[in-house]
């Protein structure tokens, strides 16, 4: 499987950071073990793209791999003649007298260390004064729409049994990954902990979507609501609001409430909700209704698929 970020992602250098989240986010779905218990190869690619989007989300870091100093794991690439000039340190041990010579092959003395590191044990690091960071371990949390946009507190429990208390941001996106410093697998030779990496899945919700910073909303209205216009009570994240509908209202037709959305990142200042107005018919018509719509029809012309009917003919 390929290294390159662009690559795991879908994607090509020219993308922009919302098109990076986007695929991301997509894959996030379609790959994830836990939510494709069936699927043998979810894991690892599941793997492969969250280290991906971890290159290509910060710009910092996307700019150093497009750059070419780190590669596709965000290890630093080795300078030109780093091999050669190892070699012929004056403190490297494997140089001539030790069992290289000074024209030895750069590959086989590194493969040499590696053969050494993996036959010392944990302790064996700590006492030549080697130590390493822990594994990252990575885990998944599905939460409540409402939670993500409010934010919340809940708690999780690890492989090991240990709970773990994790906070929820405000405005949690579907897909994002929370880090908790020290939650992953111990270290090598007394070094930190790792990290513990939680992908949040937001779960759909029966009345709120979500576009960006934005909440999005379809909101049904009666007929005379419709014509007449009037106030009338709306849901919002936050708990119901009075909302203002404009004589002459029609299905489709959008109105915002400003700062009703989820905070923007890095700010206080919030998205809007947009509320699509949806004209609905009462179940039973009664008769002065029907005797009213037919006089109406009989003394009135207006027709709505006018514009349209003229625009197919060109």
């Amino acid at each position: 499987m390929s290294n390159d970020p662009y690559e795991l992602l879908g994607l090509t250098k020219a993308v922009t950071a919302d098109d990076i989240k986007k695929a991301y986010r997509k894959l996030v779905r379609t790959s994830h073990p836990d939510l494709h218990p069936d699927d043998a190869g979810a894991e690892a690619r599941f793997k492969s793209i969250s280290a991906a989007y971890e290159i290509l989300k910060d710009p910092e870091t996307r700019a150093r791999y497009d750059a070419g100093e780190i590669d596709g794991l965000g290890a630093e690439r080795p300078q030109r003649q780093y091999y050669r000039d190892f070699a012929g340190a004056a403190d490297n041990t494997y140089q001539q007298g030790r069992g290289f010579g000074t024209d030895a092959d750069p590959a086989d003395i590194f493969a040499e260390i590696l053969r050494n590191r993996t036959r010392s044990s944990g302790a064996d690091f700590a006492d030549r004064g080697f130590s390493a960071h822990g594994p990252d371990m990575r885990y998944t949390l599905e939460v409540p729409f409402l939670d993500a946009a409010r934010g919340a507190e809940t708690r999780i429990t690890m492989p090991d049994g240990q709970s773990l208390a994790v906070k929820i941001p405000q405005g949690t996106e579907d897909g994002q990954t929370l880090r908790l410093r020290g939650k992953g697998a111990p270290g090598i030779g007394g070094g930190p902990a790792g990290d513990a990496l939680i992908t949040v899945l937001v779960r759909p919700h029966p009345v709120f979507r979500r576009d960006g910073d934005d909440i999005l909303l379809t909101l049904p209205i009666t007929i005379d609501e419709a014509v007449l216009g009037g106030k009338v009570t709306t849901p919002t994240i936050d708990g119901p609001v009075g909302l203002t509908i404009p004589s002459g209202a029609s299905s489709g037709q959008v109105l915002r409430l400003r700062a009703r959305g989820v905070p923007r990142a890095g700010s206080k200042t919030k998205g809007d909700q947009r509320v699509e107005l949806k004209i609905v018919a009462p179940p039973d018509v009664d008769e002065s209704l029907r005797d009213f719509l037919v006089e109406w029809r009989m003394t009135h012309d207006f027709d709505p698929r006018a514009n349209m009917m003229k625009g197919a003919g060109k």
